[in-house]
């Protein structure tokens, strides 16, 4: 046995020695094993490792009271990490906590932590340096405005929290009394007293603490009682967002279907009607179909649809106060039809949308007065315009990347399966580096629940993988493409000593009476003024423009060669540079990244996948096409004019 001869089988007709010859066997293989149904066995999620497991539920009562009689309160938790922008991340983060108009005077947001009811942010921020992660918490009790004076809560509640987790935490938190509910925003260090990572069970962060406020609230409030119970459940009956009732409604659906059975009892009674008058709201918003007296069939993405709402609700309230005092309401520009043209106007200001996540909603003015709402996911908030700045709003095309056709094409030939491997057969001139990619994306798509991951390490791929990859672009951004025309705010372009975008734009025929007219006519006198137009022209020329972008872009070099007391590169092509991404600066030509090293720097055009990369290194080359790029070690290439 110790002279074994290894061998390798293949797969095929017997006495079947040519090359690849089991390669149609191990195509129908795949394609069996693809129409298997999955397995359904129970797998490691990593809910209870960490600390805080043994405290990671505390039952269905506490004591001897049940929890349907506990105070409630909602608990949102989110673990940012921060990567290679960590320290600027959480910069970000505690800086929008404290922005004006969350107090209850309508001033900014104080921190405080165990000690001290007012705490410097930097002292933690310095300590959070080189923290890999910290923990952002929302509390919200229902009946926050009863408990008066929320520090001593919040307090208590992280005493509790630290006793649990068997860890002293570094955490600072802020009191926000901007909304119908008072809420109180934690942040909680990485890393514990001893410098330790600290590392909690998913089912603590999901359950426990919330069913810890819960108690810590009931405590000092008392125990709800059965009137206010029914009260609450009541008030959800014409709400148009999710609710309580509708988990249960969700919870009770058999394809698609509720029947209300027959009730004994008040409670039961009571409970039965409830869940009919929410059937016949939803019935009225058009989410539900009667089929009888007891039985309802829910329209496909109901749940969704209501989210959405609460979500739009939320947003109205908020910009109620100041826009319906102008008389002027707010649109939604995901409600504008698919056959409308764009929308071309000036950003007026940014909204809070998850305040966990640091997303704002966009809001933008176009040039007939009319306020649109741009949701957070067409706006990208590493590097987003500043208010003042021209943009354009369009509905986005449900239109796959090409890296989605690419991978569908692989798995249309593989029985629905894609990998590494398969890829390098099918296109043998794709790179390894590009395929890494690929396989990038499909983790992406996953987590979107688009594709599975299977054991052997290749990835199954639907005959719809092309529509669910395109569909989940365009609702990634809200269904909407925001364009940067102008990064000057439009006010500036009228006296601006460069090339802006009255100067660029071709719609000369703008009314004197709007506000593009109006402005136009300002730059068209200020230019003639300075001798850039001639007697009778009225518009620059494209040298004239050339030269106005030159000058400018010059001045722009030789400022930041004097403040950074380094040399101005302008690459011509065949040259290259490596340096740190620093940052960007706003001209009348556009956006520009300012790459430099410590002797030397240069501009080259801003790319919107860069807003995420400031501080890493940047490798440049200039070709006769344009501008190739490539970042840190994972050699992502880009090409601009």
């Amino acid at each position: 046995m110790s002279e074994e001869t290894p061998f390798t089988p293949r797969l095929g007709r017997i006495g079947d020695q040519g090359k690849g010859s089991g390669r149609p066997a191990a195509r129908k293989l795949r394609r069996a094993i693809a129409k298997l149904p999955r397995a359904t066995r129970a797998s490691f999620t990593g809910a209870r490792s960490g600390a805080g497991r043994a405290a990671g539920t505390r039952g269905l009562q506490t004591g001897r009271l049940s929890r349907l009689h506990m105070r409630r309160v909602v608990v949102k938790v989110h673990i940012a990490r921060g990567g290679r922008s960590g320290p600027g991340l959480y910069r970000a983060h505690l800086g929008y906590l404290q922005r004006d108009g969350v107090d209850r005077d309508g001033e900014g947001g104080v921190l405080y932590d165990r000690e001290s009811d007012s705490v410097d942010a930097r002292g933690i921020l310095e300590r959070s340096e080189q923290d890999r992660h910290q923990f952002r918490i929302i509390v919200s009790p229902e009946d926050g405005a009863r408990l008066g004076d929320l520090k001593s809560a919040t307090r208590e509640l992280m005493a509790q929290m630290e006793r649990d987790l068997g860890r002293r935490l570094d955490w600072v938190a802020v009191d926000h009394h901007n909304t119908g509910h008072p809420h109180t925003h934690i942040v909680i260090r990485g890393r514990d007293a001893r410098m330790r990572d600290v590392v909690i069970a998913r089912d603590y962060l999901m359950n426990g603490l919330r069913e810890t406020a819960e108690d810590l609230v009931t405590q000092r409030l008392g125990p709800r009682r059965a009137l206010e119970i029914a009260q609450a459940r009541e008030s959800e009956v014409s709400q148009d967002r999710w609710t309580g009732i509708d988990r249960e409604i969700d919870a009770a659906l058999s394809g698609g279907r509720i029947e209300l059975d027959d009730a004994s009892g008040s409670g039961a009674r009571f409970d039965r009607a409830v869940k009919l008058q929410r059937l016949r709201h939803l019935e009225s918003l058009g989410l539900a179909t009667r089929l009888d007296e007891r039985a309802f069939e829910m329209k496909t993405g109901w749940q969704d649809r209501l989210k959405r709402e609460a979500r739009r609700g939320d947003i109205i309230r908020t910009l109620a106060a100041e826009y319906t005092r102008q008389g002027r309401a707010v649109s939604f520009i995901e409600e504008l039809k698919p056959e409308a043209g764009p929308v071309q106007g000036l950003v007026k200001a940014y909204g809070p949308e998850d305040e966990l996540r640091d997303t704002r909603f966009l809001l933008v003015e176009d040039f007939g007065g009319r306020v649109w709402h741009v949701p957070a996911g067409a706006v990208d908030m590493a590097a987003p315009p500043v208010e003042g700045a021209m943009v354009e709003l369009r509905r986005a095309s449900t239109v796959a990347r090409a890296s989605d056709r690419a991978i569908a094409a692989v798995a249309e030939a593989a029985g629905g399966i894609w990998s590494e491997a398969l890829h390098a057969r099918h296109d043998p001139g794709s790179k390894p580096d590009y395929r890494l990619s690929l396989k990038r994306r499909l983790e992406a798509l996953r987590r979107a629940g688009i594709g599975a991951r299977l054991a052997s390490g290749e990835w199954q791929v639907g005959e719809d993988f092309l529509e669910r990859a395109a569909s989940h672009e365009a609702q990634r951004a809200g269904g909407v493409r925001l364009a940067v025309l102008s990064w000057v705010p439009a006010e500036e372009q009228v006296h601006f000593r460069g090339e802006t975008w009255l100067d660029r734009s071709t719609d000369a025929e703008a009314p004197a009476e709007t506000q593009i007219g109006r402005l136009r006519a300002q730059r068209q006198a200020w230019l003639r003024e300075q001798g850039y137009l001639g007697e009778g022209q009225d518009r620059l020329s494209d040298d004239q423009r050339a030269r106005l972008r030159v000058m400018e872009l010059t001045r722009a070099s030789a400022a930041i060669a004097a403040r950074s007391n380094r040399e101005a590169l302008t690459l011509q092509p065949g040259d290259g540079f490596e340096g740190k991404l620093e940052g960007h600066v706003d001209l009348g030509a556009g956006r520009m990244a300012i790459v430099g090293n410590a002797r030397e720097f240069t501009l080259v055009p801003w790319r919107e996948a860069l807003g995420r990369q400031i501080g890493r290194e940047l490798s440049i080359q200039r070709t006769a096409r344009g501008l190739s790029w490539s970042l840190g070690m994972e050699r992502t290439r880009g090409l601009s004019r």
